[in-house]
This record gives structure tokens, C-alpha cells and sequence, in this order.
């Protein structure tokens, strides 16, 4: 046996090391390196998939139209530190920004709307800056007359990469966030597979709202999987259970239900998520009674592992 040996981190007494005999050292070396690859797999598998959860802005929205310090102390009680606004209440960036920072608090997407990306994006990049935020998210698309088609989303996925490169110059990542409507039939897929495989993926991603797709009768999981490269941030949003998917369904508070009590498969939906590029997950709660509610969305997902 060789008078140096690397196995200092494993047996420190070189004089029990030269007595031993060396297919007894080797056996019982192999037992225990498989020992520890066994425990530390065993502790990788007891870590939840969100260990931190953050919440969109949107989901305290009544409450921050009333009181925006009061509504930040009420979410960071609620153990919640990482926000996404997709309205800044009336309140300057650079004055959200001292407020959060106060409170050990962080905005780390910032949703803002087409016309605002089209028009004013230098305004766009410059509140983002000023919050903190990394992300740069687009709610939705507007519908002319309710309409959502092919042309629209050919000038959509245009301007998306224009607007993904400008903001990317300034290292910002823009993401289309979706509801139902995007799942109308195309081909052999969707309007929302077209609109991803339009799009230039070093500038634009994509925001996987869980709701929505399973509102539209698609599984996320699916998605995830299909395009992991495409998708930065994740809405934690359940559908009640016994409603039936369509990319018709209207919107319906009704439906939006307690994570963990409808029909997101979420151990499937976040484990697939692991092997994506999503950074951030929000939960989303649209019903009056989000202060009850989001604690509870809160420890659920926080015990999906």
C-alpha cells in the first residue's frame, strides 16, 4: 500500500490505516461512501420543492389600494418576503423600493402591461431597476373584440422579441404570463405552442400559470416538460375540483380554490419544474379572503417534497 494515501477526510490514523489488510480497507470504504450518498440522497429527498414561497401583488390587491405599508407588514407576518407587483398602488418605484427594503423584503418580477412595453419601455426598465427586480412580466394580451388568433399572435411573438432584447440589453428577462385563451386549437397543437415556438428563447420565457392551463383542459406538467427551457416563473394557483377544462372558460373566483385542495397535481407539477429554468414561484389567490387563505396555500406547498 502506497505510504501516501488521500483519505484523510475519512480516517485520520495512518497507523490504523497501515494495519489494515487492503481488500478489508477497500470493502469497508465502499460501504461507507455508499452510507453517506445514501443519507444525503435521503435529506435531498425530505427538502421541499419551494422552500420559499414569494406572492403576486394581485393577490392583496384590495388591500394595498387601502394601505401599501400596512399590506407589506401583513404579507412579511405571514412569513412571505418575495413579492411580485403587477401594480406599483399609486406608489413612485424608488419609494416601494425603500419600503421593501425596510422590512427585509424583495420584488423580484415586475408585471406591467402591453402598452406600457410597447410605448414606454424605457419607464419599464427603469422602475424595474429601481425595485429590484430582475424579471420583467407581461400579464397578458389584449383581444381585440374577444378575438385570439393566429395573426395576433405572429405580431405578438414580433414584438415580444423586440421588447425581450431591449430589456435583456439592460439585464432584464421579460416573460408571458398566460391564462386559458392562448389554448385555442392551432394545427396540431395550440395558439400558446405557437406563440412559444415563435419566440427567440434568449429573450423571451415564459411565466406557467398552474390555474389557467388546467382551467384550459392541458397539464402542466406536460408543458413543463416539453419546454423546460422556456419557463423562469411559476403562478401557484389551484382549479377546483370537478371543473372541466376548456380554453373558453371564463374566469371565476369561484373556482379558484386553497393549494392542495383541487386538481393540481402539485408533487408532479413542482417535481417536473426541478429540471425547468423557473427561479421564482408566486402563490396567486383572487378571492376575497386571501388572509386566511394564503397561509394555508403558504404551508401546503411548502410540505410538497
Amino acid at each position: 500500500m502506497p505510504e501516501k494515501l488521500y483519505f484523510y477526510p475519512l480516517i485520520q490514523n495512518m497507523q490504523i490505516l497501515k494495519m489494515l489488510n487492503g481488500n478489508i480497507f477497500m470493502k469497508h470504504l465502499f460501504i461507507f461512501i455508499a452510507i453517506i450518498l445514501f443519507a444525503v440522497a435521503c435529506k435531498q429527498e425530505d427538502k421541499p420543492f419551494v422552500p420559499d414561497p414569494g406572492v403576486v401583488s394581485f393577490t392583496f390587491r384590495d388591500q394595498f389600494a387601502e394601505d401599501v405599508p400596512g399590506t407589506l407588514d401583513l404579507i412579511r407576518d405571514m412569513g412571505i418576503t418575495n413579492i411580485e407587483f403587477s401594480n406599483l398602488f399609486g406608489v413612485p418605484a424608488d419609494e416601494l423600493r425603500r419600503m421593501l427594503d425596510e422590512r427585509g423584503m424583495v420584488c423580484t418580477s415586475y408585471g406591467v402591461g402591453y402598452n406600457n412595453l410597447l410605448n414606454d419601455i424605457d419607464l419599464v426598465i427603469d422602475n424595474a431597476k429601481l425595485l429590484g427586480a430582475r424579471h420583467v412580466r407581461l400579464g397578458s394580451l389584449p383581444r381585440p373584440d374577444g378575438v385570439f388568433d393566429q395573426e395576433l399572435v405572429e405580431v405578438a411573438a414580433a414584438n415580444f422579441n423586440r421588447i425581450g432584447k431591449a430589456l435583456n440589453d439592460h439585464g432584464l428577462h421579460f416573460s408571458y404570463h398566460n391564462h386559458a385563451f392562448e389554448f385555442a386549437p392551432h394545427a396540431d397543437a395550440t395558439l400558446y405552442h405557437y406563440l412559444i415556438e415563435l419566440t427567440d428563447p434568449r429573450y423571451v420565457s415564459f411565466e406557467i400559470d398552474t390555474y389557467w392551463v388546467m382551467a384550459a383542459g392541458y397539464d402542466p406538467v406536460e408543458l413543463l416538460e416539453t419546454y423546460p427551457d422556456r419557463f423562469r416563473l411559476m403562478h401557484l394557483k389551484d382549479l377546483k375540483k370537478g371543473v372541466e377544462g376548456h380554453y373558453q372558460l371564463p374566469s371565476n373566483r369561484e373556482n379558484d380554490v386553497v393549494l392542495g385542495t383541487g386538481q393540481v397535481d402539485w408533487p408532479a407539477v413542482l417535481r417536473a419544474a426541478q429540471n425547468t429554468r423557473i427561479e421564482y414561484y408566486y402563490i396567486e389567490d383572487e378571492t376575497p379572503d386571501v388572509v386566511e387563505r394564503v397561509p394555508l396555500s403558504r404551508e401546503y406547498i411548502m410540505g410538497v417534497k
